[in-house]
């Protein structure tokens, strides 16, 4: 196998605080290692519209600390067809890539896999906040999006006493609860809702939030996880059923934003320059990780294919100390 000249590198899917470490990381770690480094704007439909810059080291001057990705990016259905991968294929070949790092989610590296079957040396790099990658116990963007959340949460708490309400928060997490999961315990919620748990009892929270106020309780937070939802029509029920002030927040994008943690900017730097160091091995096709306190690296098909579900100790916990 042709030893990589020029690397491409690529975000794609939802933005993840960190991904602009990683991006840093891989610029750097190529230029270091003696490649040619190109951008690719906006995720796969950049690359199908030819939106490739050069890069250097002043390219990824003092975007560490900023959220968000410089490359920007974008969801794009062309490349899921047959034609666009091929499409992509030729136009990173007519740009002498020959190695490209895609960071991203799930159906990121689902491209990636294709691009790497048609010739492209292709690692994946896992970018989302919802930790939803089976592969890993890491993913960028989570931790920052916790310690958002987290904050918000709070200062909820504080005007949901004051007004001696029920507060329904909706935290971000696409199908997964690991978000709603951390914030739950962290916050002290009352109920935590995720959709790989959830059995839709509605009733069972309202008499116990009934029964809290006997009690004495100003407040209940219940933290809500995106997969389960409706928490605005979830709020006026319980009020209804109840007679306790409800009101829902919804979060929202304000989690993928803000300056990335230390945990983000670190994790996100080793496995940018995980990623170069395959490339330059001949790996293709591998998706690193972070797995058992080690960054190591999968096939991605492999990968792709694993399940994750949220761990039952770590539930069980959860449910003691919010009851």
């Amino acid at each position: 196998m042709a030893a990589v000249k020029t690397i491409g590198v690529l975000t794609s899917g939802g933005d993840a605080p960190g991904m602009n470490a990683a991006i840093r990381s891989v610029v750097r770690s190529a230029i270091h290692h003696g490649l040619k480094v190109k951008g690719v704007m906006r995720g796969y439909a950049g690359l199908i519209e030819e939106e490739i810059v050069d890069m250097d080291s002043h390219s990824v001057s003092d975007i560490i600390s900023r959220g968000g990705t410089i490359l920007y990016t974008a969801r794009c259905k062309e490349f899921t067809t047959v034609e666009g991968q091929k499409k992509g294929a030729e136009i990173c070949k007519k740009h002498g890539i020959d190695g490209m790092v895609v960071i991203g989610g799930d159906g990121s590296f689902m491209g990636a896999g294709k691009l790497s079957a048609l010739g492209v040396n292709t690692i994946g790099v896992p970018g989302t906040i919802d930790l939803d990658i089976a592969c890993t116990d890491y993913t960028i963007g989570f931790d920052t999006s916790i310690n958002t959340a987290m904050q918000a949460i709070d200062k909820i708490r504080d005007t949901s006493t004051s007004h001696e309400r029920c507060s329904i928060i909706e935290v971000m997490g696409r199908r997964a609860g690991y978000i709603a999961l951390w914030c739950g315990v962290a916050n002290g919620a009352e109920e935590i809702l995720l959709p790989e748990k959830y059995d839709g009892d509605e009733q069972a929270i309202i008499n116990r939030i009934i029964e809290s106020r006997k009690k004495g309780k100003k407040h209940y937070i219940i933290i809500n996880a995106e997969g389960i939802g409706h928490s605005s029509s979830m709020a006026s029920r319980i009020e209804a059923a109840t007679g306790i002030e409800t009101r829902a927040t919804i979060l929202g994008h304000m989690q993928r934003g803000g300056s990335p943690t230390c945990k983000d900017r670190y994790y996100a730097s080793i496995m940018g320059a995980r990623a170069v160091e395959l490339l330059c091995e001949g790996k293709s096709n591998r998706l690193v990780a972070y797995k058992k306190g080690e960054f190591v690296d999968y096939d991605i098909q492999e990968a792709l294919q694993m399940k994750k579900d949220i761990d039952e100790e770590q539930y069980r916990v959860a449910q003691l100390l919010v009851r």
